[in-house]
C-alpha cells in the first residue's frame, strides 16, 4: 500500500513539503487546510478542508485514512492544533514530525519590543501617545485584542476583510503577500507609520517588513511564539521533513 501522509498546512512550508512527497512515486499526501482563506494558494496531492474537531477527531481521520505520517506544518501560533496533532499522533502510533520555520533576531539597527502574547501587544501599544499610527499585521484573528483602544490610529493588512471587532479608527488594506523591502517601504511612509506589530512568523516571505522598518528607524512590537508541547522538537526545514519521512535524498 502506497504510504499516506497527512501535512497540517497553510505555510509555504506546507506547500514546498507536498510538492515535494507528491513528486515521489507512490506517496499519497493530503494537506489539511482550516478553510479561513477562500482562495487558498494551488497545491500538490489532495486537500482538505475544515477542523477535525479536536485530537481525538484528528486520532479518527488517521485511523480512518490509513495515514502513516503526521506532519504539522501550521503556522508557528497555530498552538492549539499543534497540540491536538502531537495527542492524536501518541493515541494512534502514527510518526509525526512539527515544521517550523526559524524565528526572527533582532540586528544591528533594529527597535525591538518583544512581548509574550497579542494581548501584551497591545499593552504596549496603549502607552504611545495618543494619534500613533500604528501597523497591525498580527492576523485578522489577532485584531481583537486590540478593539478596545480608541488613542491610536491603526492599519491593518490581510488577505480578506477582518470581522469585528476591531480598532474604532482602523484601515484596512487588502494585499496578498510575499512584499518586496520597496513595497513595504511605501506602505510604512504612505500611512505615515510610526510603529510596526507583528507576531515572530520567522521565514524570509514576511521578514521584508522588519528590513523597512529597520531603514525607516521605526519601533517594531514582536510578539514571541508559544512554546511547542513539552518532549516536542521542531525541524526546521522541508529537506529536514523529507529526511525523518525517509524521503531524503
Amino acid at each position: 500500500m502506497s504510504p499516506h501522509v497527512l501535512i497540517l498546512g497553510g505555510t509555504t512550508e506546507a506547500r514546498r513539503l507536498a510538492a515535494g512527497l507528491a513528486a515521489r512515486p507512490g506517496v499519497r499526501v493530503t494537506t489539511s487546510l482550516a478553510g479561513r482563506v477562500t482562495r487558498p494558494a494551488a497545491l500538490a496531492g489532495e486537500v482538505r478542508t475544515g477542523g477535525f474537531g479536536g485530537a481525538d477527531g484528528l486520532a479518527d481521520w488517521l485511523r480512518a485514512h490509513h495515514v502513516d505520517a503526521l506532519v504539522d506544518a501550521t503556522h508557528p501560533f497555530a498552538e492549539s492544533i499543534t497540540a491536538n496533532a502531537v495527542r492524536a499522533a501518541a493515541a494512534t502510533g502514527v510518526p509525526a514530525v512539527v515544521l517550523r520555520r526559524p524565528g526572527w533576531r533582532p540586528g544591528p539597527g533594529d527597535r525591538w519590543h518583544e512581548v509574550a502574547s497579542t494581548a501584551a501587544a497591545a499593552e504596549a501599544v496603549s502607552r504611545l501617545r495618543p494619534g500613533s499610527r500604528v501597523l497591525l499585521t498580527t492576523g485578522r484573528l489577532g485584531l481583537a485584542a486590540f478593539a478596545h483602544l480608541t488613542e491610536q490610529h491603526f492599519v491593518t493588512r490581510s488577505v480578506e476583510p477582518p470581522a469585528p471587532p476591531l480598532p474604532q479608527h482602523t484601515e484596512v488594506v487588502l494585499a496578498r503577500g510575499p512584499f518586496t523591502v520597496a513595497e513595504e517601504s511605501e506602505l510604512l511612509r504612505a500611512h505615515r507609520v510610526d510603529v510596526l506589530v507583528t507576531k515572530d512568523s520567522g521565514g524570509e516571505a514576511t521578514a521584508a517588513k522588519l528590513t523597512a522598518a529597520r531603514a525607516l528607524g521605526l519601533s517594531v512590537v514582536v510578539v514571541r511564539r508559544p512554546p511547542l508541547p513539552e518532549g516536542v522538537t521542531a525541524v526546521p526545514d522541508v529537506a529536514g521533513v523529507l529526511d525523518r519521512l525517509g524521503f531524503g535524498g
